[in-house]
């Protein structure tokens, strides 16, 4: 079933919100972070965890937009600018406004 552009708007926005909050956990969102000195970072390194995140909002851009090139592009943006705030390079309201323009390129390149 194909999607409308709004409702392909609002499925981008929930997805994302679900995925960064919700269903991100507090164990993935501590470990993903390559400062974090937890007993489980020795076991399981933080790429692990960040490309397990990156990859799940991925899925969720293919799944909504039929697009395997913006859920590669989604993949890498959200790495980045996960790792970004991770690092203190970014702010978390940067960082949530960045992913929402990314959404919005997807849907006016969609155009």
């Amino acid at each position: 079933m194909t999607l409308t552009l709004p409702w392909q708007a609002f499925a981008l926005v929930v997805g994302h919100f679900a995925l960064d909050y919700p269903l991100q956990g507090d164990t993935t969102a501590r470990e993903k972070n390559p400062n974090s000195t937890t007993p489980l970072q020795a076991a399981v390194p933080w790429w692990y965890w960040m490309t397990a995140h990156a990859l799940m909002h991925a899925a969720a851009v293919a799944a909504i937009t039929g697009s395997g090139v913006f859920a590669a592009i989604e993949f890498v943006v959200h790495f980045a600018l996960d790792y970004a705030k991770c690092q203190g390079w970014i702010s978390i309201h940067t960082d949530q406004a960045c992913h929402l323009l990314t959404k919005g390129v997807f849907l006016w390149a969609s155009v």
